[in-house]
């Protein structure tokens, strides 16, 4: 997606781009392949410590999701926390994410969509008894200056 985001952008600042420019621009893209997010989970151990690594290494994500639904808001910040909740398989792999709506104190559903799409991405390393694991995990949110 980067790739492809690259060459857009490219392409809408310079309409009719150089051969050797367009080359260049495809050539850094290939050797750049986009690099996943989060800590390398197949040097982790699956215990508390590590899942909360991956979680707080999602945390800009997290954090983007929250900017954008208070750049809406207007001058009308608001702060608060989201109680999250999901399962890592037994492949290390998120299914059921979801905002515990009750718990949490930022009612705004779009970005509740946002952090699910986001948490839903996430990948933790393989639980060695190959069960589901529920986790609950909340997150303070707060505009940064």
């Amino acid at each position: 997606m980067i790739t492809t985001l690259l060459v857009a952008v490219a392409l809408a600042q310079d309409p009719a781009p150089k051969s050797d420019t367009m080359k260049n621009l495809v050539k850094d893209a290939i050797a750049q392949p986009e690099k996943p997010a989060g800590p390398d989970i197949s040097k982790l151990p699956f215990t508390p410590d590590s899942i909360k690594q991956v979680v707080l290494s999602y945390q800009p994500q997290i954090q983007g999701c929250y900017e954008e639904s208070m750049a809406n808001k207007g001058s009308k910040k608001v702060e608060g926390s989201l109680k999250t909740a999901w399962v890592i398989t037994g492949e290390g792999v998120v299914k059921k994410a979801a905002v515990k709506k009750k718990e949490s104190t930022l009612k705004d559903s779009k970005l509740h969509d946002c952090v699910v799409a986001v948490l839903s991405t996430m990948a933790f390393p393989k639980p060695p008894d190959g069960k589901d694991h529920p986790i609950e995990f909340p997150f303070n949110l707060k505009a940064v200056h």
